[in-house]
């Protein structure tokens, strides 16, 4: 069992990387900005499926990561099949991709402990 958690671990590294790498580089579409980061990825215990956690710095407007999530989305299969290429696996997983507001959480949370740690 602990052999197949540390290959499941050692999967979602190499999507995370290999993702980021391809929306950095081989995404043509020219509304998604370079300001996007692949916070996590986490594979189904059958390993057909993927959530990628994604976050968008500077940017707070809900309508426009609405619109970004619904491009990454449509750009899936084209990842996907970039992905197929440099991932030996037999089935690439489907890929979902989540808005992580952990990021901005944490920078809310400091900003008000420094607040309070200065008044």
């Amino acid at each position: 069992m602990l052999k197949d958690f540390s290959r499941s671990m050692r999967l979602e590294r190499t999507l995370h990387k290999e993702i980021a790498l391809i929306i950095q580089h081989d995404l043509k579409d020219p509304r998604i900005n370079l300001l996007i980061t692949i916070s996590e990825v986490k594979l189904s215990l059958d390993l057909s499926y993927a959530k990628v956690f994604v976050t968008f710095l500077k940017y707070k407007n809900k309508n426009y990561i609405k619109l970004m999530l619904s491009i990454l989305q449509k750009a899936g299969g084209f990842i996907r099949s970039h992905l197929n290429k440099h991932v030996y696996l037999r089935i690439i997983p489907k890929l979902h991709f989540i808005h992580d507001i952990s990021f901005i959480n944490g920078i809310f949370i400091s900003k008000l402990i420094s607040n309070r740690i200065l008044s």
